[in-house]
């Protein structure tokens, strides 16, 4: 018996022969050609798939394993970040520890690659990789399923209602502690969706989750065994920012924004090979818990950390001095400890020149919410009157 199979990642005996379908199958093939080559994929689609066909079964000849995919995926990984980020940096792994497994709480940003950084953080320094959850509505086609669960993801199940959600989320509750117990780390981002506004806050409904496996213990107690840490990742340059933008723009300007088939993926692609600047990782404290805490609490732990360790890059700062400079009353003013961070900016030339010109290329309409998204997370650390 195997309660989690629905949900969790691939095993051992199991990756060859999804490998093996997956070489197979046109869908996949099509897609990982289109991805690689869309100019000549146009032109030569039948071609360009024999060829990625046969690129792909000469990579993953020797794959028969977890671990031997994940070598491939970090040798990908290693790739994108040459490509897309001018930085990568880390602070906080000095505190964990190799004895222990954690969850990793993280703030949201993009679809793919907050897991990702986190995942490289981990394996270059030693630690076994994440098991990463992932949300339902991002499946839309069974080889992506195959693929996240190659890549030791386990699934979410958001489309879920009722009974069967209730049902749904205590199996989830009860697998991420299962991973926990035998010392795998797991990454679980702090609310459904990313924080299009860059606003990073925890919905109570995840802790509520994670602890339905220990009822009825109280919630700081079923929680403590988690080892929770909280994760902030900062990016200098957005690849999807005026994706966001524009979505955040049609909800003010018509009151909804109507998503496609095609959005998500746009968005994981847009993420995966956008220019992303300096990124840094922050590793936080592990949560010290206790019977008295409830979910309102525990949030306020977490999004404390998040907030406090995410590091402020020149592109937040810029945009927070812009809107101040566009509309004064309107953005609230900072602490004396945050004027001073921004008394001291100086960005670099080429920083802001990068970023003025992103945002003369949006319509105006989306100029604004995508300053606001930069500087939301200077306006949650140093604002005088902090938001609820």
């Amino acid at each position: 018996m195997d309660p989690f199979k629905d949900i969790r990642p691939y095993h051992d005996e199991e990756i060859r022969p999804v490998l093996d379908e997956l070489l197979k199958d046109r869908d996949f093939i099509r897609s990982i050609a289109s991805f690689s080559h869309p100019g000549l994929y146009r032109w030569f689609p039948s071609f360009l798939a024999l060829v990625t066909r046969q690129r792909l079964t000469a990579q993953l000849k020797n794959v028969n394993d977890v671990k031997s995919m994940q070598d491939v995926i970090a040798g990908y990984m290693d790739q994108m970040i040459e490509r897309t980020t001018s930085r990568l940096t880390n602070s906080g792994l000095d505190k964990l520890s190799h004895d222990k497994s954690y969850l990793f709480i993280s703030n949201h940003r993009d679809i793919a690659m907050d897991p990702a950084f986190v995942n490289y953080m981990l394996y270059h320094a030693g630690f076994d990789t994440l098991y990463i959850a992932i949300g339902d509505n991002l499946l839309k086609r069974p080889f992506v399923t195959d693929l996240m669960r190659l890549n030791k993801s386990f699934i979410v199940k958001r489309s879920l209602k009722g009974r069967d959600l209730l049902k749904s989320s205590k199996q989830l509750s009860e697998y991420i502690h299962h991973c926990i117990d035998i010392k795998r780390n797991v990454w679980i981002a702090q609310r459904e969706g990313r924080a299009k506004d860059g606003v990073d806050r925890t919905d109570t409904a995840l802790l509520k989750m994670l602890g339905m496996a220990r009822r009825p213990e109280a919630l700081g107690d079923a929680l403590r065994p988690l080892h929770i840490v909280p994760v902030a990742i900062s990016y200098e340059f957005d690849p999807c920012d005026a994706l966001k933008g524009d979505e955040l723009y049609q909800k003010q300007a018509t009151g909804v924004y109507q998503k496609d088939e095609q959005s998500d993926i746009n968005s994981i692609v847009t993420g995966m090979v956008g220019f992303k600047g300096h990124v840094h990782v922050a590793f936080g404290d592990e949560l010290a818990l206790d019977a008295s805490m409830d979910d309102e609490a525990i949030a306020r732990l977490i999004d404390k950390q998040i907030i406090n360790n995410y590091l402020l890059q020149q592109t937040n700062l810029m945009a927070y001095q812009q809107l101040r400079d566009e509309s004064l009353s309107s953005i609230p003013d900072l602490s004396e400890e945050g004027r001073q961070v921004l008394a001291a900016l100086q960005p670099a030339t080429s920083t802001e020149s990068s970023f003025n010109a992103r945002l003369a290329a949006m319509p105006s309409g989306v100029q604004r919410h995508v300053r606001l998204m930069y500087a939301n997370p200077v306006i949650s650390r140093f604002a005088d009157v902090k938001p609820d």
